[in-house]
This record gives C-alpha cells, structure tokens and sequence, in this order.
C-alpha cells in the first residue's frame, strides 16, 4: 500500500513558481525539439494546475496567459484561445485590471492572429492599447507595448 503524501499551499506554491520559470525558459530556447515543445506544454499546464491550490485569482489569471502564450508560441490557435479568454475572464470576474487585463487583451489578440482573424486581432490590439493606459508602472506598460508590436 502506497503512502499518501500530503502537498501544503507552500508545496503547491513553489511548484506553480518554479514550473512557470521553466516554461519561460524553453520558450526562449533557440531551439526547441519536439520534446521540448512538449515538456512546455506540460510545464506551463502543472503551473497553473499547483497555482489553483496556492494562488489568487491574479495568479489564475497569469498562468492562464502563459499558457495562452506557449500554445501561440506553437501555432495552436484554438488553445491560445481558449486559455487566453480564461485569462480575461478571470480579470473581469474578479476585477483584475492593470498590466493583467492588459496583457489578457494581449493573448487574445496573438491568437486570434495566428488564427488569421484580423479582425479580432486588431480589436483586441487596440482593447490592449487603451488598457495600457491604466498601466501604474512604466517599465510594465512599455513591456506590454514592445510585446504587442511582436504580434504579426
């Protein structure tokens, strides 16, 4: 019989932390495999997965963006976009704004871009841009404008 090990809120933090690092880093590997690409997908899926136990909304929100983020990164447009309205609807649920809500509007506009919608790219371009707007810090907002000009 297997012993049953229990997993605090601190367990699930640092696991949601140290997943979302390591998603980040093979997205900005050269040179991914296919196996890399996988183990992103998985990685990025475990963050928020642990962040569900631990975190707040505005964590939800974040991991649901990352992994928005990696599936565009890999030309899944359906799954970026699917997660990438799980991260606005978060925001909007529980009142998350700032660099969050911007960067929500963000993912919906990069996948609906490699979907080949522009259209709906381009609202959620300018959703994004009016959205920096309320952005506090400024280093935050001109990372989220430097971000949108990488959509193509």
């Amino acid at each position: 019989m297997t012993e049953k090990i229990e997993i605090t809120k601190q367990i699930h933090r640092q696991l949601g932390v140290d997943l979302f690092n390591q998603t980040w880093d093979l997205m900005e590997k050269p040179e991914r495999t296919t196996q890399d690409d996988d183990e992103m997908i998985h990685a990025a899926h475990a963050s928020r997965y642990h962040w569900g136990f631990a975190g707040e909304a505005v964590n939800l929100a974040r991991g649901e963006w990352q992994i928005s983020r990696v599936y565009s990164v890999l030309s899944h447009a359906e799954s970026a976009l699917y997660h990438a309205q799980r991260c606005l609807d978060i925001c909007l649920d529980h009142q998350i704004g700032d660099f969050d809500l911007a960067f929500a509007y963000e993912a919906l506009a990069r996948g609906f871009a490699i979907s080949g919608n522009i259209e709906q790219k381009d609202k959620f371009i300018q959703l994004a841009k009016e959205a920096a707007a309320f952005i506090n810090e400024k280093a935050d907002r001109e990372l989220l404008l430097a971000d949108l000009k990488t959509i193509p």
